[in-house]
C-alpha cells in the first residue's frame, strides 16, 4: 500500500509540474484545426440548433481553432495577464468559426497560451485560416458521399503544394470525416506534426456531408 501511495504521489506531482510549466507563450508549435461544419451540424450543431448550421449559413470548412502545441501534449487554460476578449471580438470571428461562443471558447482553451493578446490571437487565427487553401471541390457536393480520409488529404495537399503529408492529418468521428488539422511554425510556415497529432483517420467509407445551401 506504501508503494502504491508513493507511486500516486509521483505521479501527482508530475502532472502539477506539467501543468506549472505551461505558461502563455511557452509551446513549439501550432496546430490549425478546419472542421467540415456540415458533419459538426449533423453530428451535433443541429441538436444545438446552432446558428452555425443554419441552411442559409453557407459554412463549409470553418476555423475550429489555431491551438499552441508542444511537440509531444499541449497546453491549455494557461495563466496570462492579457485581458479576456470582449464580445464584440468574439462576435467578429463568427464568419470563420460559426459562431462567436466557439470564438469565446477557443480564447479560453488555447489562445490564453499563445502569450498573444485576444485581439492578436484572433488576427493570427484569421492569417493562419487565409494562409491555407480550402479545397473548392467539397463545397460542390451536390449530394452526401463515402470516400477514404485519405482523399480529403489529397486534396489538401493539391491545394497546398508547401503543405508535406506529415504536416496534416485528417480526423474523424462516428464515422464522418471531422478535421483537417494543419502544422504552422508560429510564424505560420508548414512543419511537421508530432507523433501525438499525425493520427490520420484509416477509414475507407467515411460519410462527408454536402453543404446545405446547394439543392
Amino acid at each position: 500500500m506504501r508503494a502504491l501511495a508513493l507511486i500516486l504521489a509521483l505521479l501527482c506531482s508530475a502532472t502539477a509540474l506539467r501543468a506549472g510549466d505551461e505558461r502563455a507563450g511557452e509551446f513549439d508549435y501550432y496546430v490549425l484545426a478546419l472542421s467540415w461544419s456540415p458533419n459538426w451540424c449533423a453530428l451535433e450543431g443541429d441538436a444545438r440548433r446552432s446558428p452555425q448550421c443554419a441552411r442559409d449559413a453557407g459554412h463549409g470548412w470553418v476555423l475550429h481553432g489555431l491551438w499552441p502545441q508542444f511537440h509531444r501534449g499541449y497546453p491549455a487554460f494557461c495563466q496570462t495577464a492579457q485581458r479576456p476578449p470582449s464580445r464584440g471580438m468574439t462576435a467578429a470571428m463568427a464568419d470563420i468559426m460559426g459562431t462567436g461562443g466557439l470564438a469565446w471558447h477557443q480564447w479560453k482553451k488555447h489562445g490564453s497560451c499563445s502569450g498573444l493578446s485576444a485581439a492578436d490571437y484572433y488576427a493570427l487565427s484569421r492569417q493562419a485560416y487565409g494562409t491555407i487553401r480550402r479545397p473548392e471541390v467539397f463545397r460542390k457536393l451536390s449530394r452526401d458521399v463515402r470516400l477514404p480520409a485519405s482523399v480529403v488529404e489529397a486534396a489538401f495537399l493539391k491545394a497546398n503544394p508547401g503543405l508535406e503529408p506529415d504536416g496534416i492529418t485528417i480526423t474523424c468521428r462516428d464515422g464522418h470525416i471531422q478535421e483537417a488539422r494543419i502544422c504552422l511554425s508560429k510564424t505560420l510556415d508548414p512543419v511537421p506534426c508530432g507523433q501525438d497529432v499525425v493520427k490520420d483517420c484509416r477509414m475507407k467509407d467515411a460519410l462527408f456531408t454536402h453543404m446545405r445551401n446547394i439543392p
